[in-house]
Order: structure tokens, then C-alpha cells, then sequence
């Protein structure tokens, strides 16, 4: 019965989500478009190659999952709270998302509650990090020019800005979880329920609150973990995002093969850090 009821919530979210693809193709489809493509090998090939891309983003993040809880979830049930991961990042908010109802899927898959907490923390932190080291790669094999257009008008030269003002913000947002999560979770904890007492914050006072207790439970877990244990676990973020960057490549090589891979793979970077 509870295996049924397992398969039951991996299948429903997948069939609402095929269901809303399949009402917003209906509602876009224009067949005069649709007669210009032509299903050339290369594009069948992209596109194959887009759904393979797609199997290792689900792949790494289940293999981080399985890393995270010292490879006591089983594959079925880290595939499951991918799976559900995945749904509400895609019906949520990003300041909601998939990531920050993680630690009730975890639950349900029979993972204590306080170190589910512990591991969404984590998660959360390996995460910022991927994207605060992988910028300055990207930045420095692509040039600006490219990522960012030639600057001449305002609306490149607002990307740029928006695009750095929001690095700074996940690169200082990732220093506050590596202090409060593993050097000093008393002390972030604290500064952050000081800040969040002046008025203007106050409403936000016991989100933080909650924060700052699940920081101070993240760090006594993960502390005492050696570095094969972080660089598995960063590893397996690393696939999941790539992966997930490297479908949008797949498409590209399919049905615009002149592009140049390397900028559409930066460019990806910079959309997502305007979309947050």
C-alpha cells in the first residue's frame, strides 16, 4: 500500500506537468512555424541528446540526495523527492521553490525531520557555491562582449549591473551560510535576529529566527564531515547543474549549430541570475 502511494506522488505532479505542456503547445502552436522545421539527423540528435541532459540534472541531484544522507535513501526515494523537488521549483516562486520544501519530502521518506532541515541547509549552500565559483570561470573564457552584448545601450549596460549586483548578493549570501553553518552559527544567529529587530524588518524577525536555529543544527552535523564527504556531495551539484545548463547546449546544437556553445552555455549564467 505505501509503495502504491509512493508511485502515486511521483505520478501526479509528472501528469499535471504534462498536462500544462500540452495546453501551452496547443495554445502556441502555429503550424506555418511548424512546417519551417525541418527534423534533420542533427536536430533528432539534439534533441535526444537534450533528454539525456535532462536524465543527468535529475541524475545528480538524487545522487546528491543519496550522498547528503550517507547513502541511506535509496535511489527509489531520492529519485522521488527529486521528482518532487523539481515540480515545485516549477509551480513555486524561486524564493520558494523546490529546494525549501526538500526538508518535508526528506520527512516523508522517513529521514528525521530536524536532519532533514540540516541537509536542506546544505543543499542551499552547495548550491550558492556552485553558482559564486562557476561566474568567474564563465566571465574569464567568455568575453564580456558576448555575455553581456557590446554596452552601447542601456538596456545591455542594465544587464551587466543587474547581473553583478545579484553576484554580490549570492557570493556575500554564501559567505553567511559558510559562517553560520560551519564556523560560527551562534554568532551569525545572533547578528541576524539583531538586524531583524529594527522596524522596518520586524515581520521578517521570526523567519529569521527559524533560520538562525536551523543553521546552528546544520553546523553540528557538518562539521565533523571529512572532505571526500563535501566533494562527492559538491560533485554531485555540479553534474545536476551542468546538466540542467547543458540541455538549453543540446537545443542549440540541434537546430542552431552556427552557435557558439561556449557563450550560450555563459549566457545561461547571466539569465538566470536577472530572472532571481
Amino acid at each position: 500500500m505505501s509503495s502504491r502511494l509512493g508511485l502515486w506522488r511521483v505520478l501526479v505532479p509528472v501528469v499535471i506537468g504534462l498536462c500544462v505542456v500540452v495546453w501551452l503547445f496547443y495554445r502556441e502552436f502555429d503550424p506555418e512555424v511548424w512546417h519551417t522545421v525541418h527534423f534533420t539527423n542533427r536536430v533528432i540528435w539534439g534533441i535526444a541528446l537534450a533528454w539525456v541532459f535532462m536524465l543527468g540534472r535529475d541524475f545528480g541531484y538524487s545522487w546528491r540526495f543519496r550522498v547528503l544522507t550517507d547513502k541511506e535513501l535509496r535511489w527509489g526515494p531520492a529519485v522521488r523527492v527529486c521528482m518532487m523537488c523539481e515540480f515545485t521549483s516549477a509551480i513555486t516562486p524561486s524564493t520558494v521553490g523546490g529546494s525549501s520544501l526538500g526538508m518535508i519530502f526528506l520527512h516523508r521518506e522517513g529521514v528525521n525531520l530536524g536532519r532533514a532541515t540540516t541537509l536542506t541547509m546544505t543543499t542551499l549552500f552547495l548550491d550558492e557555491l556552485f553558482f559564486v565559483l562557476s561566474c568567474p570561470l564563465i566571465v574569464a573564457f567568455v568575453p564580456s562582449k558576448e555575455l553581456f552584448g557590446f554596452g552601447h545601450s542601456q538596456f545591455e549596460i542594465g544587464i551587466r549591473w543587474v547581473f553583478w549586483c545579484v553576484y554580490a548578493l549570492i557570493l556575500l549570501w554564501t559567505v553567511v551560510l559558510f559562517v553560520g553553518i560551519i564556523v560560527k552559527p551562534h554568532a551569525i544567529r545572533k547578528a541576524l535576529v539583531w538586524l531583524f529587530g529594527f522596524r522596518l524588518l520586524r515581520r521578517w524577525q521570526p523567519t529569521v529566527i527559524s533560520l538562525g536555529d536551523s543553521m546552528v543544527a546544520t553546523s553540528k552535523d557538518l562539521r565533523h564531515r571529512s572532505a571526500g564527504w563535501w566533494i562527492e556531495a559538491f560533485a554531485a551539484t555540479t553534474v545536476s547543474w551542468i546538466s540542467r545548463y547543458l540541455v538549453v547546449n543540446a537545443l542549440f546544437l540541434g537546430f542552431v549549430p552556427s552557435a557558439d556553445q561556449l557563450v550560450v552555455f555563459g549566457r545561461q549564467f547571466v539569465v538566470w541570475a536577472i530572472l532571481m
